[in-house]
């Protein structure tokens, strides 16, 4: 869709001597079921592009949903005209003669085509939503399945020209139980790169009845205990945690202080790197744009740079930010390749893509068993975090109960609270390669103007000494 751009692109003319093109198209498809009864289907097809120019200490953006000639050359006029504008009133020294020129391409795995029609995806949604009709007690289904075809096209005045698509496939499904003034839920999400192979993959089949009869569960159940005990979390609730406690805190644009006014700082500083025990030995975390499933995996950035596994945190000690190509010349200070746009009309900005926890070495049943006193728990249901990304308090959907060794049944409304460096300095035990679980969200919001993106979390399960957990009944 974005290949004529190329033609036209080579017509432009700037008096900036760097000037480059994002063109950004994207087709989304939404399909529902609630109580057995479809949605309306939608259907969004939004395609643009972002022209940057770049003088000498000058920089200017200027976005348009035009793409004829006309329409590009004249947001490039109106961007090489702020680049000559705030020469003079940068804080940072812009030098066209340092933009990456990159070439290359990323396409989806062949066996991630679409294979399943419409009817056949809704007629999967109405199966989950009608298995989760097991009990009168179940007062809401709700199944869901999004679908986005994206297409980037990166071209810059020097010769770059890279070229990437992808594809996303997000089941959902939420069945709600109550009884009297009780009500618990249950949720499902599996943000993953793919076509129906990511379905299938993601263990949505069947998950209407789970559902169901897990939240059944915990309207029985007693509530979380409260007290410093042992915490095991699943890697679906470990998503949750390496986001607002890892990711957001290792973002260099915030740690240098652009988020200040809207989404906060960090408590982490330049001068931390290469010598912070961020957590215990057993934390290595890392910046993986590769992994195939993974919804952040790409070949390059928004700016251009190439993406490749980079160490973040090892063996605990903070080693590199997550910061792109100028948030890096900035600090003076290598990052990662994570300059990110939410689509055309946004500049890229440091978000974090594929974060994930390496493996370890213990098996479930290992850390399981080591427990004295302790909760599992999984699906967050709640979250908060200080300005700073410091201290937090986390709920989850679903716990368990473990003493001596062994699971004794379930809690509902378990909760847990920290310090982020604290808690990950009380990180004891980390899950092996077969525990290991790929995660992701749609929706991580940041910026000004706001930019909702999808980012990736991959991890095992972890067990935390320890740590601060209460129920719904705490004081």
């Amino acid at each position: 869709m974005l290949d004529p751009l190329r033609d036209i692109f080579r017509q432009l003319r700037s008096t900036a001597p760097f000037w480059s093109l994002r063109g950004v198209a994207e087709t989304q498809e939404s399909l529902a079921v609630r109580q057995d009864a479809p949605e309306p289907p939608r259907l969004a097809i939004d395609r643009g592009a972002m022209l940057t120019a770049i003088t000498e200490s000058g920089y200017g953006y200027c976005a348009t949903s035009d793409l004829s000639r006309a329409g590009l050359q004249a947001a490039l006029d109106r961007a090489s005209m702020w680049a000559e504008v705030t020469r003079a009133a940068s804080v940072h020294h812009f030098d066209p003669r340092r933009m990456p020129v990159p070439r290359g391409e990323f396409r989806p795995d062949p066996s991630s085509e679409p294979i399943r029609s419409r009817r056949e995806l809704l007629e999967l949604l109405a199966e989950e939503c009608r298995g989760a009709s097991i009990d009168a007690r179940v007062v809401e289904r709700v199944v869901s399945l999004d679908r986005r075809d994206v297409e980037h096209l990166y071209l810059t005045s020097h010769g770059g020209d890279v070229q990437q698509r992808f594809r996303y496939t997000v089941p959902q499904a939420r069945v709600v139980a109550n009884r009297g003034i009780e009500t618990q839920s249950r949720s499902f999400e599996h943000a993953q790169q793919g076509g129906p192979d990511a379905i299938e993959r993601s263990g949505f089949i069947g998950c209407g009845a789970r559902l169901a009869d897990e939240a059944l569960q915990l309207l029985g159940a007693p509530n979380c205990p409260t007290g410093a005990m042992d915490l095991l979390l699943m890697p679906d609730q470990m998503m949750l945690q390496i986001h607002e406690s890892i990711g957001h805190p290792l973002e260099l644009d915030r740690i240098l202080g652009d988020e200040r006014n809207y989404a906060g700082t960090s408590f982490v500083t330049v001068g931390m790197f290469g010598t912070y025990q961020y957590g215990s030995e057993l934390l290595n975390v890392t910046y993986d744009p590769s992994l195939p499933a993974e919804i952040a995996t790409f070949a390059f950035d928004d700016e251009g740079s190439p993406a490749q596994k980079t160490w973040l945190i090892r063996n605990g000690i903070l080693a590199r930010p997550l910061g792109g190509h100028f948030s890096q010349l900035r600090a003076g200070m290598e990052g990662t390749a994570n300059a990110r746009a939410s689509s055309w009309n946004r500049p890229p900005i440091d978000r974090m893509a594929n974060l994930n926890v390496e493996a370890g070495q213990s098996t479930l049943q290992d850390m399981i068993a080591s427990i004295e006193r302790g909760v599992l728990m999984r699906t967050n249901v709640s979250w908060s975090i200080d300005d700073s990304r410091n201290k937090f308090q986390f709920g989850c959907e679903w716990g368990e109960l473990i003493e001596h060794g062994r699971i004794r049944g379930v809690v509902k409304n378990p909760n847990y609270r920290g310090v982020s460096a604290t808690f990950w300095r009380s990180l004891r035990m980390v899950g092996d390669p077969g525990t290991f679980e790929i995660h992701g969200t749609l929706y991580c919001g940041k910026g000004e103007p706001n930019q909702g993106i999808h980012t990736g979390h991959a991890s095992p399960p972890c067990l935390f000494a320890g740590v601060s957990v209460f129920g719904g009944d705490a004081p």
